[in-house]
């Protein structure tokens, strides 16, 4: 039999677990043109949380009662199509199951040569691309300028921070625990860090971490550190929108403070994007992360959770800072 999980209500407020269901279902069988597909590594990602709305986004929403998917390496047990062989390993968005067959569209294949497997669900996947490309289209960080990251120690942020380093920046970051400001700037490089937890006041804080004020801003936690950041930006700054996991729980739409004053009177751009807005650039990024990797420029941190059931509890986690990097579930 195959394991499924499915979306079993629609969350209010902080998913748990009864949201999701565990069902069975026949093992399934490839078609002419088909492959079958064993999971073998599992991304969770804090923007699954959006999907779990039933509200218009940049993708479709999961529906209840049907199986979620998100970024999967799989391994081809058995092929009807030309294009894969039995053995290769793909990764694509795949749904919650144990085993599923596949026309191959969208699944690209990953060299474990190269990297570790788990590697292209986080570094050299989504989680890095989205770094390089969000800061490559539109931080455009120069030599000299100064680079502030929120969420600094996460899958995204890690990464991002890194490559400011790369780039000749100034980098600063903003986590939650003490550990996590050890990490960034004795593991990543970063050149200073801002406990927001312990921090009364933020713009306070980001004026002293950042005496030459805020270039770019790497935003993945929205509210109010955005607000704080913000108030710090200089002329012709440039704030990346990737995320705003202070939020993703909210039962109500917060209110802020205006911030059109702020853009105009230091023409600041401030533009949010999906890493799917860039796809055609995903291979020369994956290119360049992995050259870095390899002249040890870039490293990278896994959380990595046993077991296909604990999925849903391991997507929970990501709420309460528990990873360490990039959450991973291996089954």
């Amino acid at each position: 039999m195959n394991q499924v999980i499915l979306l079993k209500d629609r969350p209010k407020g902080k998913p748990s677990l009864k949201d999701f269901e565990f069902t069975e279902e026949e093992k399934p069988k490839p078609k002419e043109g088909e492959i079958l597909l064993k999971t073998k590594y599992v991304s969770v990602d804090p923007y699954l949380r959006g999907r779990m709305r039933d509200e218009k986004s940049y993708i479709e929403p999961f529906e209840v009662g049907k199986p979620l998917e998100s970024g999967i390496i799989a391994e081809v047990l058995e092929s009807n199509n030309k294009n894969f062989q039995k053995g290769d390993f793909v990764n694509g968005m795949l749904e919650w199951k144990q085993f599923q067959t596949s026309n191959g569209n969208g699944l690209n294949k990953v060299d474990a040569e190269r990297a570790p497997l788990k590697a292209y669900l986080g570094v050299l996947g989504l989680t890095g691309i989205t770094a390089y490309l969000g800061l490559d289209k539109i931080g455009k960080p120069q030599k000299g300028e100064t680079l502030l990251v929120s969420g600094a120690a996460g899958a995204v942020g890690s990464v991002a921070g890194q490559i400011g380093k790369i780039k000749g920046c100034r980098v600063v970051g903003i986590a939650g625990t003490e550990e996590k400001i050890d990490r960034i700037q004795e593991k990543f490089g970063f050149d200073a860090a801002i406990n927001y937890k312990t921090t009364d006041n933020m713009k306070k804080a980001i004026a002293e971490a950042c005496p030459d004020g805020v270039d770019v801003y790497f935003d993945n936690v929205g509210g109010e550190i955005l607000d704080a950041a913000l108030a710090n930006m200089n002329k012709y700054g440039r704030v990346i929108n990737c995320g705003a996991i202070s939020l993703y729980n909210k039962t109500e739409t917060p209110t802020g403070p205006r911030v059109e004053t702020t853009l105009i009177k230091n023409s600041i751009l401030m533009q949010g994007f999906t890493v799917r807005d860039f796809v055609k650039d995903f291979g020369p990024a994956q290119n360049q992360l992995a050259k870095w990797m390899e002249q040890d420029k870039l490293s990278y941190l896994e959380t990595v959770v046993e077991g296909f059931k604990n999925i849903p509890q391991a997507f929970i986690d990501l709420f309460d800072g528990k990873n360490k990097g990039k959450m991973i579930v291996v089954v």
